[in-house]
């Protein structure tokens, strides 16, 4: 791939450059830094310690995601899974109603208002708020419902393991299962085994 992106396509043309480069997926940090080597004219090139540019370049980025699902989903090209720690082009698949749910995140995303109304305490208010979430065992909790284990029950790493298989051979795709919800359990399980290991 050129170390140049085509500054005559958009935001989402050159993020679905860099995707179909990276089958395996890419992370949002990675899609940033591609993006900022290629020298894409779309997002801030300034430092992201600054929280504000960090929110600014997130919101572009995410925005430019959630145009290119709802094209690549009206044209039956492809999939986009999108999360932070992973984001991948899959296959289309016939029937696909993710897209036909309310989506409270692409509302967000979708919605310019937000971006040119979020000032920097804004984005500290939201980063104060996801680090009391994080802290509060927000994750830790959310994996367990993901495997359907009960905190009060004792758990150990030896049966969170056991789960972990039971859900991949049930949710593998070979078998009929989705990707994005094999890597969510994955996900999981990382996380899990912070917390148990």
């Amino acid at each position: 791939m050129n170390s140049e992106l085509n500054p005559a396509l958009d935001l989402t043309e050159q993020v679905h450059e860099l995707l179909r480069a990276a089958p395996s997926g890419i992370s949002e940090y990675q899609l940033i830094q591609q993006l900022k080597q290629r020298h894409s004219t779309h997002i801030p090139h300034l430092d992201l310690t600054d929280k504000l540019v960090l929110f600014r370049t997130h919101f572009l980025l995410f925005n430019a995601l959630y145009l290119l699902r709802d094209r690549l989903w009206q044209t039956e090209a492809a999939h986009l899974q999108i999360s932070p720690l992973c984001v991948q082009l899959l296959p289309w698949q016939p029937g696909s109603r993710e897209l036909a749910e309310h989506d409270p995140l692409r509302d967000y995303y979708l919605n310019l208002q937000h971006l040119r109304d979020t000032d920097e305490a804004d984005v500290e208010k939201l980063l104060a708020s996801f680090w009391t979430r994080m802290q509060g065992g927000d994750e830790k909790r959310a994996a367990l419902e993901l495997f359907e284990l009960d905190s009060e029950q004792a758990l150990n790493l030896a049966t969170i393991k056991l789960r972990y298989r039971q859900l991949v051979s049930q949710h593998h795709p070979d078998r009929g299962g989705s990707t994005s919800r094999l890597q969510s359990i994955n996900l999981a399980m990382e996380i899990l085994q912070r917390y148990y290991g």
